[in-house]
């Protein structure tokens, strides 16, 4: 983990109840949640279709959590300030999704929030050089992105470990997100390799508690670090 960041958990609200997203967002809060993570999908980049602008601006009214908006979406530039003006605090685009990868960051950035990369398993890492200087955090997904609930891709933490190595030696301190099968024997693993930002959908709102499981997550990878 970047010694100058804080550890973050973002509960993921594609495993919530759809029915009640304000009191999964509650939830998240209630157990020291400092983001919500919410996961974009058209059914078209991915195979699953989730929600768009409307559910954002609905959950922005009813939260104070940071707004961490990943657009599973293909192609992303035509929907951008829609998300912006919904209310979203970061909006992060997948370097797969256009071929326009560093107009998009521009934009969303004109638009007065913050802009992160995804790169998907199959992706190498090194793609994001090129705009390190226009994010403030790079997704790395470690499971292919559509569906919750999947293992963990262990290769993928070598990824984080690389990007992180690259940063550092470079004098760069960007946000390192993984997303996908993080629970509480992967959590610290992903921070021992380089995350400081950890996506979490199942081990949360598959939990009878997940305000006491965003707690668990965090002592459980706050402990990778000490």
């Amino acid at each position: 983990m970047s010694p100058d960041k804080s550890l973050i958990i973002a509960p993921s609200l594609l495993a919530a109840d759809f029915g009640d997203l304000a009191g999964a967002a509650a939830a998240a809060e209630e157990g020291g949640a400092q983001w919500l993570h919410l996961d974009v999908m058209d059914g078209h980049f991915v195979p699953n279709i989730t929600f768009g602008p409307l559910v954002v601006e609905a959950l922005r009214r009813r939260t104070r959590l940071f707004l961490d908006v990943h657009l599973m979406i293909a192609p992303p530039e035509p929907h951008l300030e829609a998300f912006a003006r919904a209310g979203a605090d970061r909006l992060t685009v997948h370097w797969e999704a256009t071929p326009h990868v560093h107009r998009a960051l521009q934009r969303i950035t004109e638009l007065g929030i913050r802009a992160g990369i995804a790169v998907n398993p199959g992706t190498p890492w090194q793609v994001v050089e090129p705009v390190l200087a226009d994010v403030d955090l790079v997704l790395v997904m470690t499971v292919n992105p559509g569906f919750g609930g999947q293992r963990l891709i262990p290769a993928c933490l070598e990824k984080v470990a690389a990007l992180r190595r690259f940063c550092r030696e470079r004098g760069l301190s960007p946000w390192i997100q993984v997303d996908g099968g993080i629970d509480l024997t992967t959590a610290p693993q992903a921070v021992r390799a380089g995350a400081d930002v950890l996506v979490a959908g199942t081990a949360v709102y598959g939990a009878a508690d997940p305000a006491a499981q965003v707690r668990a997550l965090r002592q459980a990878a706050a402990a990778a670090v000490r």
